[in-house]
């Protein structure tokens, strides 16, 4: 009955902390240069980014270079090597490593 109560509210504060950025009110502004885009995001945005998603995005990161290198002699015969390593790695790493704490998208845009 013990790690049925654990896994309860194991669950119910993972599904809370989950819906945190759900509920959160975005402010947005934006700087002189056109490509940058300045997010001031709220504590608990960042500090639910810092202990779930990015923890989780660079295990991403990690299963989609795994998956890119099992992949790769079927994409180099395919001829889509690089599209295969921006998806399977480079996305994530971006969005693990590039972007600021709390922020949606990252911050640096290049055009």
């Amino acid at each position: 009955m013990k790690l049925f109560r654990t896994t309860a509210a194991a669950l119910a504060l993972t599904t809370g902390l989950l819906t945190l950025p759900a509920q959160a009110e975005e402010v947005q502004t934006t700087s002189g240069d056109p490509a940058y885009d300045i997010q001031t995001p709220k504590a608990y945005a960042m500090i639910g980014d810092l202990v779930i998603a990015r923890p989780l995005l660079i295990g991403a990161t990690a299963i989609g270079a795994v998956a890119f290198v099992v992949s790769l002699p079927f994409t180099a015969l395919g001829g889509n090597v690089a599209e295969a390593g921006e998806a399977l790695v480079l996305e994530p790493g971006k969005e693990a490593f590039v972007r600021c704490l709390g922020c949606d998208t990252s911050g640096y845009k290049q055009d």
